[in-house]
């Protein structure tokens, strides 16, 4: 007897975990595996986070809190909203999640219905596209390149026929571009006018290269803005973020979550009060990611990857490989296997042009960024 299995459940996997066990099975085997596959920090949370956490286990119960999380976090995000962005943030709006991946989840449920149509720019995380359809919405996918340095733009909307939303990121993942004010604004404009739900991917908020981020719900307060302690807070295993939300989307969401997962875990909600107390030692882990950068931006073009997406924010560098490779995904596997280096092949960002594309992560250290890039001139030197 074979019982079926969801439908929900055909979805892609996500090719960078697969590059993670890879890396992990040949450590098991005593190699020393350069890790640039990984899209998360390799900073521990900050000190007073972490003090933070043992005070919280010494001296509390941590039971369930409040499905929306602690009061105090809550304002805590609306005071940083104030002093980031100089928008006032009532802390209602303000929805603590298991991470921005529960997030997404919550806010494509309460904002969409079976059958919507809504555009995901590719390159772009993979999880939306998937997410998106295991709940069965359609996602329409925006092609974004070069030209446009690899974001979505107003105009690209008119020829897509009627949609119900839209995803952005601001900085990208896997490129790091950046949506310019005047380009924020405009695509902000065109969902007003056309009454289409925007949702803003901020989670690398905080991590930019000579830019400033700006907030969707400065700009609108029909936005739903998903951020996370997962990047520039450092504290992706904690799997806290949060949502900012238009006043009608609270309680539905409210009602999701309390059935989803009851609650976000209390003890990261605790912790994350006082990493808000240690944004001096995260400003030391944005300079480390900025010497990491340039490392990369100035190497790799001397082994002939010359076309990089403007690393604008994050910590990643999208590099185009058509050069060498017509599968990406072939050419990671090989760097690999041969030079112990990971990465993720852009097949996870993009279904039609990933091939031609390797995405680098810059989150480690410099002394791994530059052994890097002295095992990736040894294979450049092999032709």
């Amino acid at each position: 007897m074979v019982i079926k299995v969801s439908s929900r459940t055909d979805i892609s996997p996500f090719h960078v975990m697969e590059v993670m066990r890879a890396a992990a099975d040949r450590e098991a085997q005593g190699e020393r595996v350069l890790h640039l596959e990984v899209g998360q920090p390799s900073s521990p949370a900050p000190m007073k986070a972490r003090l933070a956490a043992i005070q919280a286990i010494e001296n509390d119960v941590l039971g369930y809190t409040s499905a929306v999380g602690i009061r105090e976090l809550r304002e805590r995000i609306s005071e940083h909203y104030l002093a980031w962005y100089k928008t006032d943030i009532d802390p209602d709006r303000v929805i603590l999640t298991m991470g921005a991946s529960g997030a997404f989840t919550l806010a494509f449920l309460a904002c969409f219905e079976v059958g919507d149509r809504v555009v995901v720019p590719s390159p772009g995380y993979p999880c939306y596209r998937n997410t998106l359809k295991a709940l069965g919405i359609e996602v329409v996918d925006l092609q974004v390149g070069p030209e446009t340095r690899f974001q979505p733009s107003s105009s690209m909307l008119d020829n897509l026929g009627p949609i119900d939303g839209l995803v952005i990121a601001s900085p990208s993942n896997p490129t790091g571009t950046m949506l310019l004010p005047q380009e924020l604004r405009s695509l902000i404009s065109w969902c007003e006018s056309h009454e289409v739900r925007l949702i803003s991917d901020e989670i690398y908020h905080g991590i930019t290269f000579g830019l400033s981020a700006g907030s969707a719900i400065s700009h609108w307060d029909q936005a739903v803005v998903v951020n996370s302690f997962s990047k520039y807070f450092s504290m992706t295993g904690w799997r806290l973020g949060w949502l900012i939300l238009p006043e009608n989307l609270i309680s539905p969401v409210e009602r999701l979550a309390q059935n989803a997962y009851i609650a976000a875990p209390s003890i990261s909600q605790y912790a994350a009060l006082g990493a808000f107390n240690n944004l001096d030692e995260l400003e030391n882990n944005i300079a480390n990611y900025a010497r990491n950068r340039q490392m990369l931006l100035e190497g790799l073009p001397l082994l002939g990857i010359t076309k990089l997406a403007p690393a604008d924010g994050a910590f990643y560098i999208y590099a185009d490989v058509s050069a060498f490779t017509s599968d990406s995904q072939e050419l990671a596997a090989s760097w690999l296997k041969d030079f112990n280096i990971a990465t993720t092949p852009g097949i996870d960002f993009d279904l039609q042009n990933g091939h031609k594309y390797i995405r680098f992560s810059f989150a480690g250290s410099s002394e791994d960024i530059e052994e890097t890039l002295e095992r990736l001139n040894t294979w450049a030197q092999q032709d």
